[in-house]
Order: structure tokens, then C-alpha cells, then sequence
């Protein structure tokens, strides 16, 4: 009995060990098939870095090359806008030479003018001699001599000198332009009107020689008026106006009282054309001081374009040894990697390419900003106050093509303004010259000086300014704090020295 029971335990035991057995086959089994998906994702791993690092340097290499297709053709369009500037230049320098030549041929014509201004104010002398000697005689109640001798004199030689109508021939500066030779004929002829009319109001030999005479000395004082005018004497040379009409006003006065209504009438008359006379040729010197300021601006544009082309050309090529180094160095640090079985090493020397890649990267997008400022529109708008120098409320709203915008405003808050700028605003634009004059024109009855345009300084409310600025470059930042650092320490230190 007791075997048999040992004999069912072993039965069962080794049915025991054999589910045991099957059941560690089974996983067994159930290993090796896990151990032959991992190989196999492993391996499916291993390809897809693979892929991933050849899909990474075939992108590396097309962006390089998109890069370099950029910057070439960006040089390209830079030494073709350098030639077409070398050529403006040239054009610039021939007009130049053109503009002395005249400027010569005028100075030669004004010594003649000169001449003749001599010659006139010799003349007008004579006649205001001969005034006094007439005033004598028409306030006399006899005559020592023949009125009709007299009148026939100076008709004589008014015909002889046309010294009546000397100023309807006079020939103006303000001549020179279709525009203000248009506005000066027609002054000129109402001064022949009016002069025509007073003439025919005397009946007597000796009135119309008394008027012959005023009208001979006046006309005389009002060239030389004339050919004395230049820039910024025009309140001067009206101030001087004033003297003359009051002068002859008082020469009627001592005279013969019977004509001393109609010669005041006319002189009052005639007096506002004089003066719209010189204004008309004033405008002439304005322009021409508005044509010299532009030719020194542009040939001081000219002058910063050309070094802000040849410090971009520098900086250029010092990002090209640059870019150099750091391909070498990626290049050098591949091939290490290639080689490398030390997985931490590895690891490392990923890690040193990716931050070269970096760094490279910087490199080419300077470059490209370089490209892009060459091509000649590119470039900074800014917006500045300095209150110290120019009040409160006035801006100077300019451009630069400068890769560092604020060497620009260093040069401006140099020696020749006692305090430094603030800045406001810088924009960058790839059209920085069309944002510059879009602002201009937007504050155009803003300017300070509304005679040269070159001067871009602007009263205006800083809010409007920045709203505007807003509008065209929601992106851009803008500074409404105004320090004024330099002025403000510089007030304190004058009320404690008080």
C-alpha cells in the first residue's frame, strides 16, 4: 500500500516536471522571439539614424548651398549697383565742374554788371545834383533860366542813357529762371505802367523834368539796391527801401508844393513792386542756396556711402575667414566622429559640431545682412531728440545704411552739439531710404526748417511720432523716455554752483 502511494506521488512529480518543462520551452520560446524583435528594431533603429544624419547633411548641404547661391548673387547685385554708383558719381563730378564753370562765366558777368553799376550810381550822383538845383528853382517864384533849355537837356540825355525805364531793363539774377523771370517781367511792367501814367499827369516842361529827375535818381538807388541783394539780406535791403521812398518823399516835399500830392501818390504807389521786385529775386538766391546745400549734402552722402561700403567689404571678408575656420573645424570634428568607437567621445564631438553649425549659422546670416545693405536701399530709419541742443519736442528723423546704426548717432552727438542724442527708434527696412522719406512726408508741416529740406529735424508730439512709427512697424520698439542724461546732470550742477 505504501508503494503504491509513493508510486502515485512520483506519477504525479514527474507530470509535474513535465508541465515544468514545457511550460520553460514555452518561454524560451517567448524570449527568443522578444530577443529577435529587439535585434530587429535595433536594427530599424540604427537605419533610421542613419537616414536621419544622411537626410540631415543632404539639408545641411542644400541650405549651404541656397546660402551661398544668396550671398553670391547678393555680391553680384552689390558690385553692380557699386559701378552704377561709380558711374552717378562721375555724372555728379561732370555737373560739378559744369556748375564752377558757370558759376565762373557768372562771376565774369557780375564784374561787368559791376561796371555798369559804377558807371550808373556816377550818373544817378550827377542827377541828384541836378534834383537840388531844380528844387531850388521850382520853389523860386522867378527863373535865372530858360525852362525849354532845361527840358531839352535832360530829355536829351534821357534818351541818350534810358535811364527812365532802367529798371524794366535791368537784368536780374532771378532772369536765370523761366519761373521767376515770369513773375519779374510782369512786376517790371506794372513799374512802366505806373511810371507812364505819373509822366502824363505833368503838363508843364518843368514838372516833367522835376519827375524826369526823382524818377532817374530813384530808379538808380533801386538797382543798386538791387545788385547789393544776396542771402539774408532781405530784411536789410527792405529796411533800405524804406530810407529811399522816405528820402525822395522828403525831397518832393521840400520842393514844389504843386506837385508834391501826385509825386507822393506815385512813390507810395510804386513802392510795393519795388519791394515784390526783390523779393522775387531773393527767392533766386534761395534757391541757389537751397542747390548748394544739396550739392554738400550729396557729396557728403556720397563720401559716408563709400566708407559704409568699405567697412561692409571689410567686415565682408572677416566673416569669410570666419565662415572658413568654422567649416574647417566641422570638417576636422566629422571625421573624427567617423572614426570614433568611444561612445562618450562621440557623443562630445556631436555636441562641439552642432554648436560649430551654430555658430556658422550666425556667421552666413551676417553675411547676408552685409548682401542685403549693399544692394543699396537697405538699412536703419532712427529717431532721436537731444534737448539739451535743440529744445523740447524736436526730433531728427535720418537713415543709415551702418551695420552698428548707433555709430551713426555717435558721430551726430559729437563735437558739434554740446549733448548727446537720445534714441528713440530704430527700424530696419530693406527699402530704408522710401520708410525715411514715408515719414517725411507724414510730417512734412511738422519741419523745422521748411526751406532746406535736408535738415530732418521735426516739432512734433513724441506720441504722434511713436503711433506712427506703430503703424509702419507694429514690431518695432520704440522709446518714449527722453534721459537727456548729459543735460540734466549738467542743469544740477549749475544750480548748485548757484
Amino acid at each position: 500500500m505504501g508503494i503504491f502511494k509513493k508510486l502515485k506521488q512520483l506519477t504525479t512529480l514527474n507530470k509535474d516536471i513535465e508541465n515544468a518543462d514545457a511550460s520553460l520551452v514555452k518561454l524560451k520560446s517567448e524570449i527568443h522571439s522578444i530577443d529577435s524583435k529587439l535585434e530587429k528594431n535595433k536594427e530599424l533603429l540604427e537605419n533610421q539614424e542613419l537616414m536621419i544624419e544622411k537626410f540631415s547633411k543632404e539639408f545641411q548641404e542644400k541650405n549651404n548651398e541656397t546660402r551661398l547661391k544668396i550671398i553670391e548673387d547678393a555680391i553680384s547685385e552689390s558690385e553692380k549697383i557699386k559701378k552704377e554708383s561709380d558711374e552717378y558719381a562721375t555724372l555728379i563730378s561732370s555737373q560739378f565742374h559744369e556748375t564752377v564753370k558757370n558759376n565762373e562765366e557768372l562771376s565774369i558777368k557780375n564784374e561787368e554788371l559791376k561796371k555798369e553799376n559804377t558807371k550808373l550810381l556816377r550818373q544817378g550822383r550827377k542827377w541828384r545834383a541836378d534834383i537840388q538845383f531844380i528844387k531850388t528853382l521850382s520853389s523860386s517864384a522867378k527863373f535865372t533860366i530858360d525852362d525849354d533849355e532845361l527840358y531839352n537837356k535832360v530829355k536829351e540825355t534821357l534818351s541818350e542813357e534810358h535811364l527812365l525805364d532802367t529798371i524794366s531793363n535791368l537784368h536780374l539774377h532771378s532772369d536765370d529762371s523761366k519761373e521767376l523771370r515770369k513773375l519779374s517781367t510782369a512786376t517790371k511792367k506794372e513799374i512802366t505802367n505806373i511810371l507812364s501814367k505819373y509822366e502824363k499827369n505833368y503838363t508843364t516842361k518843368t514838372n516833367k523834368t522835376i519827375y524826369a529827375l526823382i524818377v532817374i535818381g530813384l530808379q538808380a538807388e533801386i538797382k543798386i539796391l538791387m545788385y547789393n541783394l544776396t542771402f539774408n539780406k532781405i530784411s536789410e535791403s527792405k529796411d533800405k527801401l524804406e530810407e529811399i521812398i522816405h528820402k525822395f518823399l522828403i525831397i518832393a516835399g521840400e520842393g514844389n508844393q504843386s506837385i508834391l500830392p501826385t509825386i507822393t501818390k506815385f512813390l507810395l504807389e510804386i513802392q510795393p513792386l519795388y519791394s515784390e521786385l526783390l523779393d522775387i529775386e531773393y527767392k533766386y538766391f534761395i534757391y541757389r542756396e537751397r542747390e548748394k546745400e544739396e550739392q554738400r549734402l550729396l557729396k557728403e552722402q556720397m563720401k559716408q556711402e563709400a566708407e559704409e561700403r568699405k567697412a561692409m567689404e571689410a567686415e565682408r571678408k572677416k566673416l569669410e575667414v570666419e565662415e572658413g575656420k568654422y567649416k574647417t573645424e566641422i570638417e576636422k570634428n566629422s571625421l573624427l566622429l567617423e572614426n570614433e568607437a568611444d561612445a562618450e567621445k562621440a557623443r562630445q564631438l556631436q555636441l562641439r559640431i552642432q554648436e560649430l553649425q551654430t555658430q556658422l549659422s550666425s556667421v552666413e546670416d551676417k553675411k547676408e545682412e552685409i548682401a542685403s545693405l549693399a544692394l543699396g536701399k537697405a538699412g536703419y530709419v532712427y529717431v532721436i531728440s537731444n534737448i539739451g541742443s535743440f529744445g523740447d519736442g524736436i526730433f531728427k528723423i535720418g537713415m543709415t545704411r551702418r551695420l552698428e546704426p548707433q555709430q551713426r548717432i555717435d558721430e551726430l552727438g559729437s563735437a558739434s552739439v554740446p549733448f548727446k542724442f537720445d534714441v528713440h527708434a530704430f527700424i530696419f527696412s530693406d527699402d530704408a531710404v522710401g520708410l525715411e522719406y514715408k515719414l517725411h512726408q507724414m510730417l512734412n508741416q511738422n519741419r523745422v526748417n521748411k526751406v532746406n529740406l535736408r535738415k530732418e529735424f521735426f516739432k512734433v508730439d513724441i506720441e504722434k511720432i511713436e503711433n506712427i512709427v506703430e503703424d509702419i512697424d507694429p514690431t518695432a520698439s520704440f522709446n518714449k523716455t527722453i534721459l537727456a542724461q548729459e543735460y540734466r546732470q549738467s542743469i544740477a550742477l549749475s544750480e548748485n554752483q548757484i
